[in-house]
C-alpha cells in the first residue's frame, strides 16, 4: 500500500478483478486488500493466470528498461501472448537465440520460450478460471490440440504415469462462489480438492494430493463435480446445513482425526485451535492442529474456517482472513432460517 520500493523484485501483486499482476511500486490506483494475491516470481503470477501491467512492466522489476535490441520481441509478445515462438521467428528479426535465453535467464531465471509457455498457459486457465470452455480455450490461446493443451495442464499440475489407462483421472474444473472462483478436482468416486484460485498454497495442495492419491489431474468434469457445486451453490445461499458430496481427505491419521473434528462442528458455531486438540486426544498439539488446518483441501466442505483463536480472534486461513470472516458471517446470519436441501 505504500509502494515501498525495497520490495521491488521480491513480490508482485496479482489483482482479482483486473486479472493484472503489477510490481510493488506500481502508480495505479491501489486495490483493495482483499482483491490482491502475492507472488514471488512473475512465473508464478503468469502460470496463475495473471497478465503483466503495461504500467510499471512487472518483468523489468529486476533487470530495470531491457536494452533496445530486446525491445521489439517484448512488445510483439505483449500484443500476442498465445503466439508460439520458435528460434527462427527470433532469427528473422535479427535476434540470436542464445542471446535472448541468456538474457531472460539472467534476469527472470527461466528461458524465452519458458515464460513464452507460461504466458500462453496462464493465459489459458485464466479463461478457463472466468468461465470459458476448455476446449475452445485451448484454440483460442494457440494450442494445435486440446490434447496438447491437457498435457501441458497436466505439466503444471504434476507430470502423469506412463501408461494413463490405468491411471486413476482426477478432473479439474472450477466453480463460481461469491468469495471468487474455486478450483474444484474429483475422481470418478471422490471429491479430493476445492480451493480459492488465489490460494498460494495451491500448487503445493495438488502436488501433495497427486502423490497421495497417485491421479493425473484433466481438465473435464464429472458427477462429483457437478454435485459439489449444487451443494456450494445452495450452501452460499443459506440452504445448506452439512455438505453430502462424497470426499477423500488425502492426508496422515492426525490430519484426517482433525478433520473429522471439523467436520462436527455445527454449522453457525465455532472451536479454538486448542478444542480441537483435545477433541483428538492431543491436548497439547495445538500448533499441529493448526498445521493440520492449513492442510485442508477442501475449503469450505471441511470447515477449518469455523476454528479460530483461544482469544476470539480469526488467524489462519489460507484463502485469506477476509473471505473466514464473510463465511463465518454467512453462517451465523443464515443459521436460524437454515433448511437442508438434497443434492
Amino acid at each position: 500500500m505504500a509502494r515501498d520500493a525495497s520490495y521491488d523484485g521480491i513480490f508482485v501483486t496479482g489483482v482479482h478483478t483486473t486479472g493484472i499482476f503489477c510490481r510493488p511500486t506500481c502508480p495505479a490506483r491501489k486495490p483493495r486488500p482483499e482483491n490482491v494475491s502475492f507472488f514471488s516470481s512473475t512465473q508464478d503470477a503468469l502460470l496463475a493466470g495473471y497478465r503483466p501491467c503495461r504500467r510499471c512492466r512487472p518483468l523489468e522489476a529486476r533487470a530495470g528498461t531491457p536494452p533496445e535490441w530486446l525491445r521489439p520481441l517484448l512488445d510483439d509478445l505483449e500484443a500476442d501472448p498465445t503466439r508460439r515462438w520458435t528460434d527462427a521467428d527470433m532469427r528473422s528479426r535479427g535476434l540470436g537465440p542464445e542471446r535472448v535465453r541468456r538474457w531472460f535467464q539472467k534476469h527472470h531465471g527461466m528461458t524465452f520460450q519458458s515464460y513464452s509457455r507460461a504466458r500462453r498457459l496462464g493465459a489459458a486457465l485464466g479463461r478457463v478460471k472466468n468461465g470459458s470452455a476448455v476446449g475452445r480455450t485451448a484454440y483460442e490461446v494457440g494450442y494445435e490440440s486440446l490434447s496438447g493443451f491437457q498435457e501441458a495442464f497436466r505439466r503444471y499440475f504434476g507430470d502423469p504415469p506412463t501408461n494413463l489407462e490405468r491411471a486413476t483421472l482426477a478432473y479439474v474444473d472450477r466453480v463460481v462462489t461469491p468469495l471468487g472462483p474455486m478450483l474444484v478436482a474429483a475422481t470418478d468416486e471422490a471429491l479430493c480438492l476445492l480451493e480459492f484460485v488465489d490460494r498460494r498454497m495451491l500448487p503445493r495442495q495438488v502436488e501433495r494430493i497427486r502423490r497421495r492419491m497417485g491421479v493425473v489431474f484433466t481438465p473435464g468434469r464429472n458427477e462429483v463435480i457437478a454435485h459439489a457445486e449444487r451443494e456450494i451453490e445452495a450452501y452460499f445461499q443459506g440452504r445448506l446445513e452439512w455438505f453430502t458430496v462424497p470426499i477423500e481427505m488425502s492426508g496422515s491419521d492426525f490430519q484426517r482425526a482433525v478433520w473429522n473434528e471439523l467436520l462436527a462442528i455445527p454449522t453457525g458455531e465455532t472451536r479454538s485451535y486448542a478444542d480441537i486438540a483435545a477433541a483428538v486426544g492431543r491436548p497439547t498439539a495445538v500448533r499441529a492442529v493448526g498445521t493440520a488446518n492449513g492442510a485442508n483441501a477442501l475449503a469450505i466442505v471441511i470447515p477449518c474456517h469455523r476454528v479460530i483463536g483461544a482469544d476470539g480472534r480469526l488467524a489462519g486461513y489460507g484463502g485469506g482472513l477476509w473471505r473466514k470472516q464473510r463465511l463465518l458471517d454467512l453462517e451465523r446470519e443464515g443459521v436460524e432460517g437454515l433448511r437442508t436441501v438434497s443434492p
